[in-house]
């Protein structure tokens, strides 16, 4: 998900999104675990969108 992407949702949308990337995270982590992925940077670029809405959320709290 890009930048452009997440500034245009609204809060609600940006936290259930969130939630979803976090939980797809979490699971792509333990499966990695148990048997290496065939794309490992899909890791990476979950990790990197989850920070992206998370930062996209501070700054409208800030706002």
């Amino acid at each position: 998900m890009k930048q452009s992407e997440v500034s245009k949702l609204n809060a609600q949308e940006l936290t259930d999104k969130l939630q979803e990337f976090q939980k797809k995270y979490t699971d792509l982590k333990v499966a990695h675990a148990i048997t290496p992925l065939e794309n490992p940077v899909q890791l990476r670029a979950i990790r990197k969108t989850v920070a992206r809405i998370q930062t996209a959320l501070t700054q409208r709290e800030l706002q």
